[in-house]
């Protein structure tokens, strides 16, 4: 099929914690994004006036994020000109979107190469920087939820209420993704996907990953998200989530060519695999962070596939009760679940973090010789992207 999206690379930046002096926190985040959309250029050989469309997630889109931070990207790089871009915020998915949007146009038609990905800078622009002492919550939007909605800790609470899911599950969750993410570093599994960032002192490595945690040491934190407030409205809640079981903030950027299979075969670069189904979907956004659920029942049915035919899951790890919700509710193998640590770990620098996932995805599949891989990620507001992607 000539029109068949295909991933030819995906690279990405080493993540830096999100608050001042982390090792990325000295780059603006256009001079991020412009890093990892450059390299990828480069080492695949490509003019960059062939790209057809730039295709970048980012959520705080204020400040140095600000102005289209993907066109701002673009020329930094140096670029062409000529070359047009475009930032989405779909939340913490925003970069798996952008795949998503790059992967149908190819498949339409209208693209034959994309760069796709996104930039977060935590440290630069906080979380909740667009918010500028705002709320989101209209009249329209009381009227329908009078109780208000709840930030994203509070629904992980919930999800582990409702999931039963013990302090002890959660923590030894989050231990076992910083030794699957340490292992990863030691074996040398990311060395084709990371890039150093030579503005930050050659950072080479996940400032995030902790070799020596354990759920013993976990189990000594506090809850983050408890609140006298909180506490009444829900009483039910023994507030489990905490620094320890949770994604930190953090800065990254990441990147991914996109390209139809015909155009790949013309310029003699391999593909590394191809996509066999998209969904995105709404939730509860009380609960907010289930979508990946019921994204995952309809991507599978979308590709003709059960979920015990996949190789690898990348289900975002934004909160340890997200992945085993999605676990327990799927009946997964959790030994397939983000093999190579997940975002507690690795860090969750949100507009880049889709394809981080697919990046580790895809390299996870071609060092074991799986077939298929899906990826999930839950997103504010109830929502969630799922696809499914098959090695070649």
């Amino acid at each position: 099929m000539s029109n068949e999206a295909v991933v030819v690379d995906v690279v990405r930046t080493p993540v830096g914690r999100g608050k001042p002096g982390g090792t990325l926190s000295g780059v603006h985040p256009v001079d991020l994004a412009a890093h990892v959309l450059q390299t990828v250029v480069d080492r695949n050989g490509l003019e960059s006036a062939q790209i057809d469309d730039v295709l970048l997630g980012c959520v705080s889109q204020v400040g140095e994020q600000a102005m289209n931070i993907a066109r701002q990207a673009v020329l930094a790089a140096g670029f062409d000109e000529r070359v047009p871009a475009t930032t989405i915020d779909r939340q913490c998915g925003s970069s798996q979107q952008a795949v998503h949007f790059a992967a149908q146009g190819i498949a339409a038609g209208a693209y034959d190469i994309v760069l796709v990905g996104g930039v977060e800078s935590m440290s630069r622009v906080p979380l909740g920087s667009s918010l500028a002492g705002a709320s989101p919550m209209s009249p329209a939007m009381r009227s329908r939820y009078p109780d208000g909605l709840v930030n994203q800790g509070v629904s992980a609470e919930l999800i582990a209420q409702r999931w039963g899911l013990s302090r002890d599950d959660l923590d030894a969750y989050a231990a076992e993704s910083h030794r699957r993410a340490a292992y990863a570093w030691q074996e040398g599994f990311f060395d084709r996907t990371v890039v150093s960032v030579p503005d930050a002192h050659d950072a080479v490595t996940d400032e995030t990953v902790r070799p020596g945690t354990t759920a013993e040491k976990l189990a000594g934190l506090a809850a983050s998200f408890r609140t006298e407030e909180l506490a009444a409205r829900f009483p039910d809640l023994d507030w489990r989530i905490t620094p320890g079981n949770s994604s930190p903030l953090t800065d990254g950027a990441s990147a991914a060519l996109l390209m139809s299979a015909e155009r790949a075969e013309a310029l003699g670069l391999r593909p590394r695999a191809r996509f066999r189904a998209f969904d995105v979907i709404g939730d509860d956004p009380m609960l907010m962070l289930t979508g990946p659920i019921p994204a995952t029942r309809r991507v599978l049915d979308r590709a003709g596939l059960a979920l015990d035919e996949i190789d690898a899951y990348e289900v975002n790890e934004a909160f340890a009760s997200v992945p085993l919700a999605w676990a327990t509710e799927l009946g997964a193998d959790r030994a397939r679940l983000n093999p190579r640590g997940g975002a507690i770990a690795l860090g969750h620098a949100l507009g880049s973090s889709g394809t981080r996932l697919l990046g580790t995805l895809v390299d996870h599949l071609e060092a074991t010789g799986g077939r298929y891989g899906l990826q999930t990620m839950c997103e504010g507001g109830g929502m969630a992207n799922a696809l499914v992607v098959e090695r070649l």
